[in-house]
């Protein structure tokens, strides 16, 4: 059994950021490899409506689906049936004919042929030059003069160019959900089943799936954003209901409870009670720089600020396995070799394997990494370590 920490002032955190309004609601929750050693929350589901968020209220986790999306390939790699190496068309033909987009002139976007067949592994990486719209001012005038939609829109989504040839640099984007389609096509299976086989359905995960029941709806958040005046106020639900392909960048509903079992099998090396979904050489590859040369930006300016604030992690971190990995420690949090990632909405997770520690914490609400819910998250992450010593 785990030992649970004081977790007093992580609460009195919580609720501070409630009452000041730095966010509508937050719930975090933390693990060692034995089980839960916080959990917490504060804040209604809906702001003004009753019922307060705990760590069993469903959340839109956003990119956090990514590294479960990333599990599934991997272990079609463990199986052999599928090659990192091996060009993304020879599975999807139809990746071939994307273009590296150079410019948008006036209405007219100016496109040429990519220098590189984009590889499996470059979509891993998020190196195939595929980009998101709210990061890149290019994509969202070419998003906007084609009337191509982005990935919260139909299946269109998928014919946005890349914005840079592939392996050249990192560049953050739809790739996860075009590796979901690669997936699909080497089993035969759609994503939301090859996400319950391999993760969800070993791991006893049972409330992260894409498409909530109507009991899991009535426990669920709503995405809220800043109301005129001060405050928050709901925004409904943001994501398709009747969707055009399983997001494999953004799709998956969940827990905090629940995901941080799928937190505890990185933690400990791909098993969880007994269960096995990765190979441990997979899981340290994971956790191990897979873009060699290449840095992740030390800032990546928004191009959409109702969505996004500008990204500044600062220089010093490279990318695994759908895993944004820290070169160095962090005083008094996580240290060297840590991966972690965050989702759209403000999800944030991080596995600290040298610490033995895994956590997570999560609002629903625009725009991601605002200031109230960054100090937020870094606030609960330095009072989780304080609390370890």
């Amino acid at each position: 059994m785990a030992n649970k920490i004081d977790g007093s002032a992580i609460d009195q955190l919580l609720q501070t950021a409630v009452q000041d309004g730095a966010v509508p609601h937050v719930a975090a929750i933390a693990a060692d490899r034995d089980g839960i050693i916080y959990e917490g929350g504060a804040g209604p589901r809906t702001v003004g409506e009753p019922g307060d968020v705990d760590t069993g209220t469903q959340f839109r986790i956003m990119s956090m689906t990514k590294i479960i999306a990333t599990t599934v390939a991997l272990q079609q790699v463990e199986r052999g049936a599928l090659e990192l190496d091996a060009p993304v068309d020879t599975y999807l033909p139809e990746f071939a004919d994307l273009q590296v987009l150079e410019s948008v002139d006036g209405d007219t976007p100016k496109l040429r042929p990519a220098g590189a067949r984009a590889t499996v592994k470059n979509l891993i990486t998020h190196t195939s030059g595929l980009g998101y719209w709210f990061f890149n001012e290019k994509l969202a005038r070419f998003e906007q003069v084609t009337g191509t939609p982005n990935v919260l829109g139909g299946a269109g989504a998928f014919g946005a160019p890349l914005l840079a040839d592939p392996g050249t640099t990192f560049e953050y984007g739809i790739n996860t959900d075009w590796l979901g389609r690669v997936v699909e096509k080497v089993t035969g299976k759609g994503l939301d089943v090859l996400v319950k086989e391999g993760v969800t359905g070993p791991l006893g995960m049972n409330d992260t799936m894409f498409l909530l029941d109507d009991g899991r709806k009535a426990n669920a958040v709503t995405v809220h954003v800043p109301a005129e005046g001060g405050g928050w106020a709901s925004a409904g639900e943001l994501l398709p209901q009747e969707p055009e392909w399983w997001a494999g960048g953004h799709g998956l509903y969940s827990t905090p409870r629940d995901y941080i079992r799928f937190e505890r099998a990185l933690l400990r090396g791909g098993e969880l009670d007994g269960e096995r979904i990765l190979s441990q050489e997979t899981v340290d590859a994971a956790f191990t720089n897979q873009i060699g040369d290449l840095d992740f930006p030390a800032e990546i300016p928004t191009a959409d600020p109702p969505i996004t604030a500008t990204f500044a992690p600062g220089p010093g971190f490279k990318w695994g396995y759908g895993l944004l990995l820290n070169t160095a420690d962090v005083p008094g949090a996580r240290r060297a070799g840590t991966g972690a990632w965050a989702g759209l909405f403000n999800t944030h997770f991080w596995v600290d394997r040298s610490t033995g520690v895994c956590a997570s914490i999560y609002t629903n609400s625009l725009p991601f990494i605002e200031e109230g819910a960054l100090t937020l998250y870094g606030n609960f992450e330095g009072a989780l370590y304080a609390a370890l010593r």
